[in-house]
């Protein structure tokens, strides 16, 4: 981004301004997809926050994630113009994915985030639809405490995200929503 920046200043300087437009609208977008504001997170007990920015693509039931037996999934559409980190949903402790292998179904994708709550609720964040081959990329560790709405991982320009949810977590969204990450919340917990 830094590049564009002098690009944009270089090219002016010595070319004029009608050939620093260039520079000026790849710097502008490379703002737009690098940037990171600040987000205040809600004071939402056992609240689950909206990992990124977009919108509900679509809620429902689903029975082939770590959990035995049925949970909730929201989809989300990641927004081209949203944030190029996500926020972790809830608060707890970074699980190993590939120690989730339910016996009755496939190996989950080990490419996601699973976080365990203090309540014992698991809760998982996975990523599809990767632009140029690149996947999200954590920037935890297993065994890690991560907090409601922290930063946990780089989008690199992902189309959707996944989360995952104990079938007992009351949904507060509706399809076709607006969501902002570590601002929305998407459902509740349930209290053990």
């Amino acid at each position: 981004m830094l590049a564009s920046f002098v690009a944009v200043i270089g090219c002016a300087h010595f070319f004029g301004v009608v050939y620093a437009i260039l520079p000026l609208l790849l710097f502008g977008y490379l703002f737009l997809i690098f940037r990171d504001p600040r987000r205040a997170v809600p004071a939402v007990p056992l609240g689950v926050v909206s990992p990124v920015d977009g919108s509900v693509v679509a809620i429902g039931r689903a029975n082939n994630g770590i959990h035995a037996g049925d949970v909730h999934r929201i989809i989300l559409r990641v927004s081209s113009l949203g944030t190029y980190t996500a926020r972790c949903p809830v608060e707890g402790k970074i699980m190993d994915l590939s120690s989730a292998a339910n016996e009755d179904g496939p190996l989950p994708d080990t490419n996601g985030l699973w976080v365990r709550t203090d309540e014992g609720d698991d809760v998982v964040l996975q990523f599809s639809g990767h632009r140029f081959g690149f996947p999200p990329r954590a920037f935890l560790q297993y065994g890690e405490r991560v907090g409601q709405g922290q930063r946990c991982a780089y989008l690199r320009l992902t189309r959707l995200a996944e989360v995952e949810l104990p079938l007992a977590a009351r949904i507060l969204v509706k399809e076709g929503q607006l969501v902002a990450a570590g601002s929305d919340v998407l459902a509740k917990l349930p209290h053990h």
